[in-house]
């Protein structure tokens, strides 16, 4: 048998009745009868003590005799099985793992710092109890080993200034990671019948050896997008001032003093600190 077998075996409360019957009428019986020959039947008693057992909420037991598969109960409650049977308990809650942080290489080559926040559970129990040798720690090897696979096919970050526009990066498309992850996960660990309920990036950052250089990347890439912008509306407003200028008629510039007009301008506007300005009192042919 290689596949899961759901069984239902004894009540365990007709069992237990069963039991104290034989247990204490035979103690009682060869008291009375002063008859050593019931002590038999108190030993089958006792025998038969050994097969009891209760599955929790969530909870199930794998049953073997003498090394051969007989079949799982998981539904709950308290039942009497065979006493020779061997009794693998395996839980079927869902459990959080927490992997540690790893150092691994995104798809520039860049050293990153990566965890993940898995939520699994057990979905069958003879693949997990008998096809790997510990299923728990098999969650947490393969685990790793998934991230580590998927933090090589992303990149931490787009750098779109050098060419290297990707549509998925690590930082700013975390469904569509999960997403993968998720998916990468499952299918290692559906060899040893666990689900995967849910799969998320815990932690995510670059290196250490290179987290600082990436700051001030970052920082300058900012830097220029702010100038970019500052330039942009400081263009519009130049261009709106000569037109309301021109429109209403309120001074005529030559092209020498548009041009000033505009380098003053684009200097107030796009300076890092406030402008000092000088009250011209004479006139423009000064």
């Amino acid at each position: 048998m290689k596949e899961e077998k759901i069984i239902s075996p004894a009540n365990g409360y007709l069992m237990l009745f069963v039991f104290l019957a034989l247990f204490f009428g035979s103690i009682a019986t060869a008291i009375i009868t002063e008859n050593p020959a019931y002590i038999v039947i108190v030993v089958i008693a006792l025998f038969i003590a050994p097969g009891f057992i209760m599955v929790q909420p969530n909870g199930s037991r794998v049953l073997l005799l003498f090394g051969k598969y007989v079949g799982t109960i998981k539904e709950n409650g308290f039942y009497w099985t065979n006493p020779f049977y061997t009794k693998k308990k395996i839980s079927l809650r869902a459990s959080n793992f927490d992997s540690e942080r790893l150092k691994v290489n995104d798809k520039l080559g860049n050293p990153v710092m990566i965890s993940t926040i898995l939520v699994w559970r057990v979905q069958n129990t003879y693949k997990a109890a008998f096809d790997v040798d510990n299923y728990e720690n098999f969650v947490r090897v393969q685990t790793d080993a998934a991230v580590r696979k998927l933090a090589s096919m992303y990149p931490y970050d787009n750098f779109a200034d050098e060419g290297l526009d990707e549509d998925i990066t690590l930082r700013s498309s975390l469904n569509e990671v999960s997403v993968a992850l998720e998916k990468e996960i499952d299918e290692r660990l559906s060899i040893a019948g666990i689900e995967v309920l849910e799969a998320r990036i815990g932690y995510l950052a670059y290196a250490q050896e290179i987290a600082n250089a990436m700051l001030k990347r970052q920082q300058a890439t900012a830097i220029v997008a702010a100038r970019h912008k500052i330039v942009e509306g400081a263009v519009s407003m130049v261009e709106m001032a000569l037109d309301e200028l021109s429109k209403k008629d309120i001074v005529h510039l030559d092209d020498e003093r548009k041009a000033a007009m505009v380098s003053n301008l684009m200097v107030v506007l796009c300076g890092d600190k406030d402008a000092s300005p000088i009250v011209n009192a004479g006139t423009l042919n000064m």
